[in-house]
């Protein structure tokens, strides 16, 4: 008999949406063969709808049909405190319970409708070995292109222990406090298996916390050993030094002015606001434990970002959608990966359809696609 897995899927019927910004239209037949989408349009010649042993067909009348949704930003192997027995530290849970909650994050995830997602970060190298695991069909998941831990310096986020502690491999930041170290830990995570590198500044954007030349030297390595580079910034200095850097994607830029926004769009860089966490985290971030002066500059940073939001469309920047779910447990998985979409549309003043080719290819870019 058959197996599931290996039957051809027909989907008849409904409205398709390709993903590529054409208008809507009536959807004859989705044919998947596998994992893969085989053809879109007229039933393939040789192909007998009525084989129900090789052939599954879904009638999709009175329904949509689109691509996976992309999550450009989420964390599957931060610490969480949010279970009873676990640390109220949430980068202090074992290796051995993160891993195997990170690969049920990833099952949640992929059952929301979300195909592949980019990790920017997390503990150990627990994402690199997820995402083999998952492509070595040893469990069900998304498509994962994953960073290691993040490289800051003193005062970046993640930068919590005191300075004789260091950052533990616990902890999703790796400390490189000069050119030489931050080279060295670039070849060490590529050596490693990571998509891409991922640079962190500071938790705000009050202070910019990684100098020009470093960024640059980070930049050169990473793209030397091909693989992409993104940063954390919310800043204005270091929005646009990461910018004139050569950074690939720029995560969050709340702080981003009109002016270093131009610096972004010159420089062919894109951004990735993740509003979706900030509105989260200003609604509901007292309930989880965040003082009232953080929620006040949450606040401030999410005035900012729906700002950047409308500059950067009307500069033309692309816009990267990432929800920051698993960041903390206000982002729990499964529930928020298509907000950023819809606040896009209903801050940004994009056209529902901008939104989700944001989400979907627009969003390749920062899966590798």
């Amino acid at each position: 008999m058959t197996s599931q897995s290996t039957k051809t899927t027909v989907i008849r019927n409904g409205t398709l949406i390709d993903g590529s910004g054409s208008p809507a239209s009536d959807n004859e037949a989705v044919v998947i063969q596998g994992n893969r989408i085989t053809s879109v349009g007229s039933i393939p010649a040789g192909l007998n709808l009525e084989d129900k042993e090789s052939v599954r067909v879904i009638d999709a009348s009175g329904r949509w049909i689109m691509p996976g949704l992309i999550d450009g930003h989420c964390h599957l192997s931060f610490g969480q405190p949010a279970m009873p027995g676990v640390s109220v530290a949430r980068g202090t849970t074992s290796a051995e319970f993160t891993t195997l909650r990170a690969a049920r994050n990833a099952q949640t995830i992929l059952r929301s409708g979300v195909t592949s997602v980019s990790i920017p970060g997390g503990s150990w190298f627990i994402d690199v070995a997820l995402r083999e695991a998952i492509n070595a069909g040893m469990l069900e998941g998304p498509r994962i292109y994953t960073a290691g831990r993040f490289i800051i310096t003193y005062g970046s986020i993640s930068d919590t222990e005191p300075s004789w502690v260091g950052t533990p491999e616990h902890l999703y930041g790796v400390l490189a406090n000069n050119v030489t170290d931050m080279v060295t830990e670039v070849r060490r995570q590529t050596k490693h298996g990571v998509d891409f590198i991922k640079m962190a500044d500071s938790t705000w954007g009050d202070t910019q916390t990684i100098s020009k030349e470093e960024l640059s030297a980070v930049v050169g390595e990473a793209h030397r050993r091909n693989a992409r580079i993104s940063i954390h910034s919310r800043g204005s200095d270091s929005t646009r030094a990461a910018a004139e850097a050569g950074f690939d994607w720029i995560m969050h830029a709340d702080l981003a002015t009109e002016s270093d926004l131009e610096a972004v769009a010159e420089a062919g860089s894109r951004i990735m606001p993740t509003v979706t966490f900030l509105k989260h985290a200003a609604e509901y971030g007292r309930d989880f434990g965040r003082s009232e002066p953080e929620v006040d500059q949450i606040k401030i940073n999410l005035e900012g970002a729906v700002s950047v939001l409308e500059t950067a469309r009307q500069l033309g920047v692309k816009v990267m959608c990432g929800t920051d779910s698993g960041n903390s447990p206000v982002m729990p998985y499964g529930l928020l990966h298509a907000n950023e979409a819809e606040i896009m549309v209903k801050y940004g003043g994009y056209s529902s359809m901008e939104a989700i080719v944001a989400c979907t290819k627009d969003n390749a870019f920062c899966v590798g696609l």
